[in-house]
Formats: C-alpha cells, sequence, structure tokens
C-alpha cells in the first residue's frame, strides 16, 4: 500500500479538492492507495472541500487537529497511516500531481532506491525546477530502464540538500520501513523542516532515484514559504525559521570546511535579510508586533548585536 500525505490549510474554496483529485487520478499503480488528508484547523473545513467527490478506490481518510503548522501536520499524517503502507508520498494542498507520478516513483524505487523525488513546476512557472535551478544534471546520473526520464542519484544528496536543494515536497516518494521513525521539526512552521528531513535520510544512507519529469505542479493558496511576502510578520517568522535550520546543520552533522563556509554566508545573507526588513517596518510600517524583537534574540542574538554589520552585502 501507498500512504499518501496531505497537510491542509486553506482558505479558498476548490483548492484541497483539485489536489485529491490528482490523488484519485494516478493510473498504473499496482498497489492500493491511502490518502490521509490532516485538516490543520483549515478556516475552509476538509469535509466540507471533498463533499460529494468520488474517491475512485482510493481509501481516504480525514484527520483533523489544532493548528501546528505543516510540519506537525505532516506528523500527524505520518503516524496515522496504516502498518501496511509500505511507500509514504507527499503531496501539499494547493499543489497536484501528473497521474502516472506513483507509477513512475514504483518503477524507481523497485530498482533498489529508497527515496524518490521528480521534476516539477514551481508557483507560476512554464520551466521546470531542475532546468531553472541548474543544480541537477540528469546525465552525470544512471539511467532507470522501465520508463524515459528515470535516474540513480549518484551525488552526495547531504552536500546537495545543504548548499543546492533539488528536491520538492510534493514530489517524495520513499519506502516507509527505511524510514519509520524519522519526523519533521514542528517548531520550523515556514522554513526549514523539509530540508532536514532530506538530509537526514542523505545521512543515513538513503539511495535516491529521480525523475527529470514534471511530475507535480505547484498552485497558488495558503503557501507557508513561497505565499510571504517582504517585511510582512510572516516574513520574520520565516528568517527566524531558516536562521534555525542553518544553525540546525551545524549542530547535527560535522560539516567539511566548504559546507561549514556555506551555512555562514547563509546566516549572513539572512541577517541582512532580516535588518533591511526591520528598517523597511520602522521606516514604513505598520508596527512590529510584540514579543518579535525578543523572539529573534532568542534564536539568533546577532542579529540585532551586529545590526550595523548585517546590512553590508554578502560575499
Amino acid at each position: 500500500m501507498i500512504g499518501v500525505v496531505i497537510p491542509y490549510f486553506q482558505r479558498e474554496p476548490g483548492v484541497l479538492r483539485r489536489a485529491v483529485a490528482s490523488v484519485i487520478a494516478q493510473r498504473d499503480v499496482q498497489l492500493p492507495v491511502h490518502l490521509c488528508i490532516v485538516d490543520d484547523s483549515s478556516p475552509l473545513p476538509a469535509h466540507q472541500e471533498l463533499a460529494g467527490l468520488e474517491s475512485g478506490g482510493v481509501d481516504v481518510n480525514v484527520v483533523v487537529q489544532p493548528n501546528g503548522g505543516p510540519g506537525a501536520a505532516r506528523n500527524r499524517g505520518l503516524d496515522s497511516l496504516p502498518s501496511s503502507c509500505e511507500f509514504v508520498a507527499f503531496l501539499d494542498s494547493d499543489d497536484e500531481w501528473a497521474p502516472d507520478h506513483l507509477a513512475r516513483a514504483m518503477l524507481a524505487l523497485a530498482s533498489g532506491a529508497n527515496v524518490y523525488f521528480s521534476n516539477f513546476y514551481q508557483l507560476g512557472q512554464t520551466v521546470g525546477a531542475f532546468e531553472r535551478a541548474g543544480r541537477l544534471v540528469a546525465n552525470r546520473h544512471p539511467t532507470i530502464d522501465g520508463a524515459p526520464g528515470l535516474h540513480q542519484y549518484t551525488g552526495d544528496m547531504f552536500d546537495q540538500v545543504l548548499r543546492g536543494n533539488v528536491i520538492g515536497t510534493p514530489t517524495i516518494v520513499y519506502r516507509r520501513a527505511r524510514f519509520e521513525n524519522l519526523r519533521f521539526r514542528n517548531d520550523l512552521a515556514r522554513a526549514g523542516e523539509d530540508y532536514l528531513f532530506w538530509m537526514a535520510m542523505a545521512h543515513a544512507g538513503a539511495r535516491f532515484a529521480f525523475s527529470t519529469q514534471i511530475e507535480a505542479v505547484c498552485g497558488r493558496g495558503v503557501n507557508v514559504y513561497s505565499g510571504v511576502e517582504w517585511a510582512t510578520d510572516a516574513f520574520f517568522v520565516r528568517v527566524r525559521n531558516e536562521l534555525s535550520y542553518r544553525k540546525a546543520t551545524r549542530r547535527l552533522y560535522a560539516l567539511n570546511p566548504e559546507q561549514q563556509a556555506h551555512v555562514r554566508r547563509c546566516i549572513r545573507q539572512l541577517r541582512r535579510d532580516f535588518a533591511l526588513a526591520l528598517l523597511s517596518r520602522l521606516r514604513k510600517g505598520p508596527r512590529l508586533p510584540s514579543g518579535l524583537l525578543a523572539a529573534q534574540w532568542r534564536e539568533d542574538a546577532g542579529s540585532l548585536l551586529l545590526l550595523p554589520l548585517a546590512l553590508l552585502p554578502v560575499h
């Protein structure tokens, strides 16, 4: 069985319904599919969104929980999957799969891989994420028989995620038994929790496979990362979460000198982003939320102590 986890928090009707329809529309999948939707106290309830939708043989389970963010919702979904689920796939509630996504994932995982990901369209894009970023050159990785565009990933995925991530969360499918106890960090509601998840997989020796075919399209909904605008309250939370993620990589793993230098540059850039956004809010408003500076101090005192230096360009 394949377990699909969708964390759900949306305000616009039709968003979740389209995502679920793309799961139901999967073709040539030899295993049964169990879909777990975790309603993270969505303003538009999942049951209301799915009323009257034919499941097409997919076993659909809706779990409702107090709002905790996407990481907490995915964790609840992982905990709620039946024990018979051999594979886990993630899809966000504002994204949609291509009809052959799961079938291609099963082919790739049958080749000996533990984790599968694919190319995808980011929000509003018509060029694939692989091509836009230029971080993954397919012909450097051996092909997998069975379908065009399938490859074994042969690089250092830990370093890839740390310095130039290529994995889109709505394209991930993995063997559950290999990572039975792996969970997302609940405290990183707006950034970094997925990267740490992939890095933990890589550090544990996962074998990755990927597809150059576009197998997911990111839609416009309540998106806790790409939907965040400059200098908003949510922007400051995202910067704080990204700082926490970058610092966690140094604490959890023995990074080589190049990786350490990369993390230092990222932290300097995040501090600069914080400083510029802070000055923008002080000049133009609205007033800063109470507790913002205290929260930033607790996470990264350097953001405030080094405020003048943070305004210098990062090289």
